[in-house]
């Protein structure tokens, strides 16, 4: 069984939902190489997770005519992260031990040890499986629409965590994270619109945003913009969603879905 699903939209629409960081389940085989006990794994997955980005995503779906499309991992970020690259030169984040394969958790601590048999093999297992389903579904929705809209959806803490390399940057209730090749100013303009009652920051604190690899640099018929949720606005004490806030967020996202849906100039 993957870990992941295909939520399927209606064929009219181009927009995919991507939701990446929202599980916490970890495979048996998987948790065994962890090096943390299970009160100081809960912390870890507390502090990494982007609780309820699925829920936010897929009420936005609900929401939205014609439906997007939704890739939602079901797989916890510390299995593998799909939003990183695989080649360490080419991944800022390897410097913190945070690449495709965490070697180092939020903290700093190590999470499992540098192995690179064992790394290889979780991506094998993992990673590429994930890249190229989710190129195939973009490629479905290119072949259908003639274009593709990745929006790709997160959340992230009021306080910087130790890991992060851009921690003085500002934390704006929603952060818009684009690409100079893949993010057009008409998508850009309408998540701002689209989040109009929220304070909004581009590329702060996190920047870019997720296209597979198949299509990065080479396809700009494929958008994506990042939508980075922080999560006082929709989760209260213990990481629990606030459902009026979830359903308000919701429905920005799906102003968002049917502007994105619309062909526009780049």
């Amino acid at each position: 069984m993957p870990a992941y699903e295909i939520v399927p939209g209606d064929a009219a629409s181009p927009v995919v939902l991507h939701v990446p960081h929202s599980s916490t389940w970890i495979p048996d085989d998987v948790r065994a190489r962890i090096l943390l006990d299970d009160a100081a794994l809960r912390d870890e997955l507390a502090a990494m997770t982007d609780a309820c980005t699925d829920l936010v995503a897929l009420l936005a779906a609900d929401a939205s005519s014609p439906r997007p499309w939704a890739f939602v991992n079901r797989a916890s970020r510390l299995v593998v992260d799909p939003e990183r690259f695989t080649d360490p030169a080419a991944e800022e984040m390897e410097a913190v031990g945070m690449g495709a394969v965490y070697t180092s958790t939020s903290q700093r601590t190590p999470l499992r040890e540098a192995e690179p048999e064992y790394r290889a093999a979780l991506l094998d297992e993992y990673f590429h499986p994930y890249a190229a389903a989710l190129a195939d579904l973009v490629d479905a929705r290119l072949e259908a629409c003639g274009r593709a809209v990745i929006l790709d959806v997160h959340s992230y803490p009021a306080a910087a965590l130790p890991y992060e390399l851009h921690a003085a940057d500002e934390r704006p209730p929603v952060c818009l994270g684009t690409d100079a090749a893949h993010t057009s100013a008409a998508l850009l303009e309408a998540a701002r619109t689209a989040f109009g009652g929220w304070d909004v920051a581009t590329d702060q604190p996190f920047s870019g945003t997720y296209v597979p690899l198949r299509h990065y640099g080479r396809d700009t018929r494929v958008e994506s913009l990042m939508l980075e949720i922080r999560r006082d606005q929709y989760l209260g004490p213990g990481n629990g969603p606030e459902d009026e806030r979830i359903a308000e967020l919701a429905l920005a996202v799906a102003e968002l879905v049917a502007a994105a849906g619309r062909p526009s100039a780049r």
